[in-house]
């Protein structure tokens, strides 16, 4: 893939290509994303060719598409080869239209990461890192179940940013006895990394999780709804100082450093998910095409093998199911949400009299006529305000 320099935001929804790489090295006690540990190496060459193959099977599904992003997500991608993104890559090269300059996203781990390897992800058309570095101090990354210590997660940031042109990092807070105090000071010390992006995320106990177990016993507790709004009520104020405001609920940038990708999903846009669990959301005329593939990786695999794509669901979504979806996602966003779009969709207005109580107690404002977006306040109870407007 040809590098140049990262085309600006549009502000449009955009077509965005998801790369699911289903396989980690160890698997946190917190997370119930679709990612799998294998004890032997994996084909890499045989899932790269099921990779290509699907893709030729949402290439269809999609038409003739201008890609404004990709990203390669799991799991643990920087657990590929360098050969094997550059192949996953310049397939997508081939079945759609890439301009130079596109955000081009790779999730990594810090315990994966070598500078070699990075170089490689770097030549092959990676042009943006997302590090899952969760925790700096080694007690919580412990607890977290992470493979790499906080040396390990300064030498891949410091890695990061000297190879590739923008870099993130996540990290989870609200962790048991984290105090406000404990939390802005390890923020602080985050955002003196950070380049331009951090994501930031309420640790969650997920049903069947080890922490969901450890929670139900009571052997694992969390902040409670004080105290989780005191922390996020920090996360706010120290970011906003450093000129990294929020740009959606967990996200945080300096302006125009705003994740392309992310911004897709959060627009209501049309993305296609490869690869074992990926979803997506494929606009054919009034219609849209929900997508969701096999979550094994070895299913998956066979699937692909014996006929051409992986996909075990494709659910088409109604005009009112669309507008549901577009106010779920664009209410995540600073920016809000396009009222004639959502307007278009439902056929009808919001209901006024919801809409008006939520304006008289500060969940939500008019930008113009055109927008609606939750205040920092709405953002603390961001799924009630969904249902509210969505009635």
């Amino acid at each position: 893939m040809t590098d140049a320099p990262l085309l600006p935001d549009t502000g449009e929804p955009g077509f965005g290509l998801y790369v699911h790489w289903p396989f980690c090295a160890a698997k946190c006690p917190y997370c119930d994303f679709n990612s799998h540990v294998r004890h032997q190496p994996v084909d890499q060459a045989r899932f790269t060719t099921a990779f290509l193959k699907e893709m030729d099977a949402m290439r269809a599904l999609s038409g003739p598409k201008t890609v404004t992003s990709i990203f390669m997500g799991g799991g643990t991608p920087s657990l590929m080869e360098p050969a094997t993104v550059e192949a996953i890559l310049d397939g997508i090269a081939a079945r759609w239209h890439v301009p130079a300059g596109i955000e081009v996203t790779m999730e990594a781990n810090p315990s994966s990461v070598e500078a070699e390897r990075f170089r490689g992800y770097r030549a092959a058309g990676v042009n943006r890192v997302s590090l899952g570095v969760q925790a700096l101090n080694d007690r919580d990354l412990k607890f977290l179940g992470r493979l790499h210590d906080v040396a390990d997660a300064l030498k891949a940031i410091r890695l990061a940013r000297e190879i590739f042109p923008r870099m993130s990092f996540d990290l989870i807070y609200a962790r048991p006895n984290q105090t406000v105090e404990d939390w802005e000071r390890e923020l602080n010390e985050a955002v003196s990394y950070a380049v331009d992006h951090l994501s930031l995320y309420q640790l969650t106990i997920e049903e069947g999780t080890p922490f969901f177990g450890l929670h139900k016993a009571g052997k694992l507790v969390v902040p409670d709804g004080d105290q989780s709004a005191a922390l996020y009520e920090a996360t706010q104020e120290i970011t906003s100082g450093f000129g990294m405001p929020a740009y959606e609920v967990s996200n945080h940038a300096r302006p125009g450093a705003e994740s392309r990708h992310n911004l897709t999903y959060w627009r209501y846009g049309d993305y296609a998910g490869i690869g074992p669990g990926a979803h997506g959301r494929l606009s054919q005329r009034s219609l849209k095409i929900a997508t969701a593939t096999e979550r094994k990786p070895e299913a998956w695999l066979d699937l692909v093998e014996r006929q051409g794509h992986g996909m075990l669901d494709q659910e088409v979504l109604d005009r009112e199911e669309q507008a549901d979806e577009l106010l779920l996602m664009g209410l995540r966003l600073r920016e809000g949400v396009d009222l004639a779009r959502w307007q278009q969709l439902s056929g009808r207005d919001p209901n006024p009299e919801r809409e008006q109580i939520l304006l008289e107690h500060g969940f939500i404002e008019r930008l113009g006529n055109s927008r609606l977006r939750c205040t920092p306040k709405g953002m603390l109870i961001l799924d009630a305000v969904v249902a509210d407007l969505a009635c």
